[in-house]
């Protein structure tokens, strides 16, 4: 690899890559570490949960 040829866009893809990559380990740590399950199975039907109506604008 030729360090010194590279454009700025081609650092700027290889941090963004490199952040990337560090983010979705993050992500899987926090996800599938046991301390968190609790946490996470609370809001476990959040998607599905419609109780609250939410008020997009339609006419009564």
């Amino acid at each position: 690899m030729d360090v010194e040829s590279m454009t700025t866009n081609d650092w700027l893809g290889v941090f963004l890559a490199v952040a990337v990559f560090i983010g979705m380990i993050y992500s899987y740590v926090m996800v599938f570490r046991p301390a968190n399950k609790e946490a996470f199975e609370s809001q476990r039907n959040m998607a599905l949960d419609d109780d609250d109506h939410i008020n997009v604008g339609e006419k009564r």
